[in-house]
């Protein structure tokens, strides 16, 4: 099975036209190539200029073989294959025969957003697009029983299908879907809302192992990322920001540098940056060290990690510009009546991505049109910054769209790079120009995690039964720092609370039910940019809450798992509680120096839980042997890549619970490289042991929820061993004082 993911270089009308003249010629020459239509979104179909292949999801060759296009991106999580399994499974395709093809944001646009959203963050390229898919799978299955029935003149309702053949059960007929798809593509198509889904006990194909639609282009070699992109006539950029966040560039002495072998300009980019341009990308960034660069900087420069923390200790303290979340019950008054009174303040620092391929975006611009190449987590978004940064209408802006080398939030959203890039190439028009940033440049301009600190007090009764909590956040806000000339006064951002609601409704509930409860958020921002990074909030509330449920558990005396057992309110996150207990061996003996610890968390419709198991080393060093992670997203589609992303996201949960760290100093990023910014090891992997569980109701994601309980199950553990509760992340260096 191959993809199609090869970009052009060619004027945006005349690939449109091309594009267009093959889909055609599909539909023309005996193929089906089916629409749908999307809630909300116009219907494409009933338009009076309609082309042949109307809304094109779903291709079926005369050769039987069946193309799917899908929106969604593609980077890493197997997302494009899952997608593929849902179509072909209302289709009832055969799918040794399936191949898939991204589509283009020029091409959504021009058919009036027929694919729907693009982007894919939040886990949304399963849940928030199997209805869709799924209708448009049996939509195309419809419309070929109806092809063929209109051939043999026969009721519909005496076909089946099974593998793309199609049998007349009285007179055992068979044809192929390949031979009816021209006849098919000339139907009206049926409206998708009528129709009815399988239920999960006809699936076939939901459900299995297959393999990836991606990977033999990746195993090859023969791959193309942004970063691989090659063109006739290009030249090569190095972008260089104001190493201090928020200072502007005051002047720019080239004079060294302009003279260098193979070195074309040294331009001004943006307030806050400057390129160099060269033959090859080597010859740009050794002039880059040549060029003197003087920044706008002195009051910036104050800002430091030290500056930072102490304001966002002010915001566990504030009486005034408060966002209370959730207060149910007389929680203040009943902690200061409790028996027992449990007090703790935890803290996690700024994330970088860290993604294998490094920001980098190509671009081509004239007085009349632009195009770029780049691997993007948001395609349309992309778009809209090259039309918004050259005043140009947004059709004559084309986006390649190639797969980035590695996303988690960095490339959402957030179209720096794209803006960047375009700004370089109008002031060469013409010309293609390939931007790389250094690894430097990308860990240190980067979108953060945000940094936050969380106070979090509860209370007993005699009973050691938990009468009462109060947990009070204070962070950095997302949404502020993407829209700063808001006025956020009062402003209620539900996302730092991300994991933590009571609408049992919610996709992001807290499981444990308090008699009384007090949730409340202090923004505190700072100049540092941040934004999505996998799991958003997600990993920074479950590492304050799990935590913080063992230290209760510990002072009630009361077994961990047994103690969350008695408050765990959601049955299927209880469930999966009770499920990685039995399968992660808890209670059971472990070999000496061996701990354990537990967590469980809910977020994006997902119900996880994992258990770690560890050894701390006489230097302090933490050695993490296995860990047992269960989960019910409800209806796991490919269950072989759920395992394959539970192990991506225990090496993100290691790597941040571990080492994972971005300090500031003199207002800019410390840590550069991979030297200083430690991520896990291949001899470090742990054992990983991954339980699912089928629950079916909602859609859950598998991206980014189970990120959730790793890090507080491996600082649970650490307790376990040390009888001390690690605070604040990283763990690092912080054991060897509990040594004896």
């Amino acid at each position: 099975m191959t993809m199609n993911t090869s970009p052009s270089y060619k004027n945006t009308v005349e690939r449109l036209s091309r594009r267009k003249f093959l889909v055609n010629t599909a539909s023309v020459g005996a193929g089906l190539v089916l629409g749908f239509e999307l809630p909300l979104i116009a219907n494409a179909t009933s338009s009076s200029n309609a082309t042949p292949e109307v809304n094109a999801w779903v291709v079926v060759q005369p050769d039987d073989s069946i193309i799917i296009r899908t929106a969604r991106v593609e980077m890493g999580q197997g997302t494009l294959t899952g997608l593929a399994q849902l179509v072909t499974e209302e289709l009832d395709g055969d799918w040794a025969k399936v191949t898939a093809e991204r589509v283009s944001s020029n091409d959504n646009l021009a058919r009036q957003n027929v694919w729907g959203q693009m982007l894919t963050v939040g886990s949304f390229g399963i849940r928030f697009s199997q209805d869709l898919v799924r209708r448009g799978g049996a939509s195309a299955k419809a419309m070929l029983l109806q092809a063929a029935a209109n051939e043999w003149k026969v009721p519909v309702s005496e076909l089946t299908a099974k593998n793309s053949i199609i049998t007349h059960r009285p007179s055992n007929r068979s044809i192929s879907y390949g031979a009816v798809a021209n006849a098919a593509g000339k139907l009206t198509p049926p409206d998708p809302k009528t129709l009815i889904l399988k239920d999960p006990q006809q699936w076939t194909l939901i459900g299995q192992s297959v393999k990836r639609l991606d990977t033999l282009d990746k195993l090859d070699g023969s791959k193309k990322y942004g970063i691989d992109i090659q063109l006739p006539g290009m030249l090569n950029a190095i972008y260089i920001g104001s190493p201090v966040f928020g200072a502007q560039l005051k002047s720019l002495d080239d004079s060294q540098a302009i003279n260098m072998p193979g070195v074309k300009r040294v331009l001004k980019v943006a307030q806050d940056g400057y390129a160099v341009v060269a033959d090859t990308w080597w010859h740009a960034k050794v002039a880059s060290e040549k060029v003197k660069a003087t920044w706008d900087d002195a009051e910036l420069r104050l800002k430091s990690s030290g500056t930072i923390n102490a304001y966002l200790k002010t915001g566990l303290t504030a009486k005034s510009g408060l966002y209370t979340f959730r207060n149910e019950g007389d929680t203040l008054n009943v902690l200061n009546q409790g028996k027992k009174t449990i007090e703790a303040t935890y803290s996690t620092p700024f994330l970088a991505h860290a993604t294998m391929e490094p920001i980098n975006c190509t671009a081509l611009v004239t007085s009349e049109r632009a195009e770029v190449w780049v691997g993007t987590q948001d395609p349309e978004g992309g778009q809209l910054a090259i039309s918004k940064t050259l005043g140009l209408p947004i059709e004559k802006c084309v986006l390649n769209r190639l797969d980035p080398g590695g996303g988690f939030g960095r490339r959402a959203r957030v179209s720096d790079y794209v803006v960047n890039a375009v700004n370089i190439a109008k002031q060469m028009p013409g010309i293609p120009i390939k931007m790389i940033w250094t690894r430097e440049e990308d860990m240190t301009h980067g979108q953060y995690r945000p940094i936050s600190m969380c106070k979090l007090t509860a209370s007993l009764d005699e009973n050691n039964r938990m009468t009462a909590m109060h947990v009070r956040l204070s962070g950095q806000s997302i949404y502020a720092w993407r829209n700063p000339t808001l006025d956020l006064t009062g402003f209620k951002d539900n996302s730092q609370v991300q994991g933590w609601f009571g609408d049992p409704n919610s996709d992001q509930q807290l499981c444990y039910g308090v008699p009384n409860l007090l949730i409340e958020y202090a923004m505190r921002n700072t100049h540092v940019p941040v934004g999505t990074w996998r799991g958003v909030n997600v990993p920074q509330n479950s590492f304050y809450i799990e935590a913080f449920v063992d230290e209760v558990a510990r002072v009630a005396k009361i077994d961990p798992l047994e103690f969350r057992r008695q408050y765990t309110k959601i049955p299927k996150q209880l469930a999966i509680l009770n499920l990685v207990a039995e399968k992660g061996g808890w209670g059971k003996p472990l070999k000496k120096g061996i701990y354990r610890g537990i967590a469980q968390f809910m977020s994006y419709d997902t119900y996880s839980a994992a258990i770690v198991e560890l050894s701390i080393k006489p230097n302090g060093e933490v050695k993490v042997h296995r860990v047992a992670l269960a989960l019910d997203c409800g209806y796991a589609v490919n269950p072989g890549q759920i395992d394959t992303q539970v192990q991506g996201s225990i090496v993100y949960g290691l790597s941040a619970a571990l080492w994972g760290e971005c300090t500031v100093e003199n207002g800019r990023i410390k840590q550069t490289n991979f030297d200083n910014y430690r991520v896990l090891r291949l001899a470090e992997m742990p054992k990983v042991e991954t339980y699912i569980q089928n629950s079916g109701g909602k859609w859950g994601g598998i991206g980014e929820p189970i990120i959730a309980a790793v890090a507080p199950a491996v600082i649970n553990a650490i307790a376990a061993a040390t009888g001390k509760t690690i605070r604040d992340l990283p763990v690092k260096d912080q054991l060897t004082k509990y040594q004896t």
